[in-house]
């Protein structure tokens, strides 16, 4: 069943109650401003066309951070909804709570013309899937749009429950469905040769997305704090490296699993004493005792720039590296780069790698920069999510 696209939607003269991922990073001392506001400014287009389809109000939901049901002023949405009105060019109204009496009200004046729910996980029924919440939210919108990517794994009450009360009224927003299509490529059609790029820290994380990689990919390049589970595995001394004896297993098990030798890993590094101290090239695989690798080594960024020059589709998931700290950024900047001059359709996902992109001035482009880090995986994982399962069939 195919999800009912919002360019299908009739809006003339409704209410429609959307629900976006406005969860972008702060600040941390007040006046709290946004630090990265792709989310919201990705989410733009899908408001403009509620309001060109003629649309009587739009009321928006979103979460921001983790505040385990109850409010707390440091996750409010005031700094988005200051946002979206100077974005807009138009006022929007942020109410005090996201099931206050007085929401319907405001939807009353006629004056109003965008509402801003106050964050949902404001609400301790939120993340339970509470169907009393979601029937409460419900009752202000005539259409439910699901735009939110980023929190369509989660079976929330804004996100999955709601579904059930719009049963033929609900939508996908243009990012969910530029997501999706974008991932569907990935999964169904990929032009070969497919590459993967997957880094991070933990192998346990990313194990179920690395065990479908080996399936469908021609090469899986691994590198970041993830390769030093599989270089110790396969021998390599890794000295102070990020490295845990859990990782080590799952890695000995999926290069046991590897067997078109799919599995490139990297070969030499950059190391130091500890993450403030002073880059050095560390030649060859093994790394020594009181060193921690910290970045692929040059000879690793012209193996794996070589690999990705011959792929017509490209995944990236996780950094090569610590490259929030200048010393330690070379790789990753190095391999967005290579991936930005490539002409295949390419897909990076996962909050650190898309930040990473973001440093290195590409963004656009690459083919998709996915907004959602852990919905993206997932999604590779299953071909699946329950917030777009519940937009197709209801709950």
């Amino acid at each position: 069943m195919q999800l009912k696209s919002l360019q299908d939607a009739d809006l003339k003269g409704k209410k429609v109650l959307v629900r976006f991922d406005f969860n972008v990073p702060l600040t941390k001392t007040e006046p709290r401003t946004i630090t990265d506001s792709s989310r919201i400014d990705l989410a733009i287009p899908t408001i403009r066309m509620i309001l060109e389809k003629g649309a009587s109000k739009i009321i928006m939901m979103s979460h921001l951070g983790r505040p385990d049901g109850k409010p707390n002023p440091k996750y409010s949405l005031e700094p988005i909804a200051e946002y979206l009105a100077s974005k807009l060019n138009m006022d929007v109204i942020l109410s005090e709570s996201a099931i206050e009496n007085g929401v319907k009200n405001l939807l009353q004046l006629p004056e109003t013309k965008i509402v801003l729910l106050e964050n949902v996980r404001f609400l301790p029924g939120e993340e339970k899937n509470d169907m009393d919440l979601a029937e409460k939210l419900s009752q202000y919108g005539d259409v439910y749009v699901n735009d939110a990517f980023g929190a369509a794994h989660r079976k929330h009450s804004s996100t999955y429950g709601i579904n059930a009360f719009f049963k033929g009224r609900t939508y996908a927003g243009l990012l969910m469905q530029k997501e999706i299509e974008s991932l569907s490529t990935l999964l169904e059609k990929p032009a070969k040769p497919f590459v993967a790029v997957i880094g991070g820290a933990k192998v346990s994380d990313k194990i179920k997305t690395i065990e479908r990689m080996i399936v469908m990919v021609d090469t899986l390049l691994i590198g970041g704090a993830m390769a030093y589970p599989f270089l110790k595995a396969k021998g390599a001394s890794v000295g102070n490296s990020l490295c845990g004896d859990e990782d080590v297993a799952l890695a000995r098990q999926l290069l046991a699993s590897d067997k078109g030798g799919k599995i490139q890993l990297p070969k030499d590094h950059i190391v130091a004493d500890g993450v403030e101290g002073n880059p050095e090239h560390n030649h060859g695989v093994s790394i020594p005792e009181g060193k921690m690798g910290l970045d692929i080594g040059p000879d690793t960024i012209r193996a794996f720039s070589e690999h990705l020059k011959t792929a017509k589709t490209i995944f990236w998931n996780g950094p090569m590296g610590l490259f929030e700290s200048k010393n330690f950024a070379k790789g990753t900047m190095a391999i967005a780069h290579t991936i930005a001059e490539t002409q295949a359709f390419s897909v990076v996902g996962g909050g650190d790698s898309v930040a990473a992109v973001g440093q290195s001035g590409e963004s656009d482009k690459f083919s998709h920069v996915s907004t959602g880090g852990g919905a993206s995986l997932e999604y590779i994982e299953k071909g699946e999510l329950p917030g777009i399962q519940a937009l197709k069939y209801g709950v």
